[in-house]
């Protein structure tokens, strides 16, 4: 997928299909907003980050998992706006003629039906329609299960740690990207090696508590929390067990593909119950991986 960001955007041929959203998440919304565009039109950082800082959420997706599930949707490019207070200040029917007109060369513009741009947000989606340069495909609220589905719910969820509920709301299991650090190799002293990440605060983190996941094509069980049963300074970490995995992955980025929380963190009397524990999670981990993905014994 070609990833460009607004000042190097070529016009191009005047047949974009256009999504425009902030699109963090990706989830089931998103994708009916997207519904077959080719190019989505997007925001770095998040708008509210700019205008309301005190009010800024905690986003779900760093851009680089984004732009990657943009691309297994079906997107074939990518605009990016670098928003600043510059940008802030244009008025909503400057940002129709500057991006979508002249910029973008827009045949179709497809967006929320909450959608709201231009200085103020005092664009909607009944002002792109009024435009004759452009179709306008204005698309309601999706709900799944009575729910409607939102980035702002689905963070909540993760924050609560019902990665299942946050799953079927986005169409597929939460993702949680990090680079594995050194950690104090505690667990490879336990007999249960882990690959560490430091929780980006930028970013939505599952509640502490022990989960079954995904990671590198492997069932994984995973722990997010400050290791009570031990004196640690107190920082959160996400540890993640790849089950049947042996090698090493200090450096690297490792995606870990949350699918159910098993329970919560708690502290024990000595590091042999944890070690019992802890085997029953990995027991628990791989079930659940094989029973929500038909996922291979290795």
């Amino acid at each position: 997928m070609k990833v460009t960001r607004l000042p190097d955007l070529e016009r191009g041929s005047d047949s974009r299909h256009v999504a425009i959203g902030s699109f963090d998440g990706v989830h089931l919304g998103h994708r009916e907003v997207i519904g077959g565009a080719d190019t989505v039109l997007t925001f770095e950082p998040h708008p509210l980050a700019v205008i309301r800082p005190e009010s800024a959420p905690k986003l779900i997706y760093p851009f680089e998992v984004k732009r990657d599930l943009l691309e297994q949707v079906g997107v074939a490019e990518t605009v990016v706006i670098p928003f600043d207070r510059g940008f802030a200040e244009q008025s909503a029917e400057e940002f129709v003629q500057a991006v979508l007109i002249d910029g973008l060369g827009a045949n179709r513009v497809s967006v929320g039906q909450n959608f709201r741009f231009g200085k103020d947000a005092r664009g909607d989606a009944a002002m792109l329609q009024a435009h004759d340069e452009f179709e306008t495909r204005v698309v309601p609220l999706v709900e799944i299960g009575g729910e409607t589905v939102s980035s702002s719910r689905i963070r909540g969820l993760i924050a609560d740690g019902d990665v299942a509920r946050a799953g079927e709301l986005l169409g597929e299991p939460y993702l949680f990207d990090g680079e594995v650090v050194t950690g104090d190799r505690r667990g490879r002293e336990l007999g249960i090696p882990t690959a560490n990440i430091v929780p980006d605060d930028a970013y939505v983190s599952p509640a502490h508590g022990i989960y079954a996941a995904v990671a590198n094509g492997y069932a994984t069980a995973v722990n997010v929390g400050v290791r009570p049963t031990f004196e640690t300074d107190g920082g959160v970490l996400v540890e993640a067990h790849l089950i049947g995995f042996d090698g090493d992955l200090y450096g690297r980025r490792l995606r870990i593909a949350f699918l159910e929380r098993i329970r919560g963190e708690k502290r024990f009397d000595s590091p042999d119950a944890l070690v019992e524990q802890m085997q029953r999670d990995l027991v628990d981990a791989r079930q659940i991986a094989e029973r929500l993905l038909r996922f291979p014994t290795r």
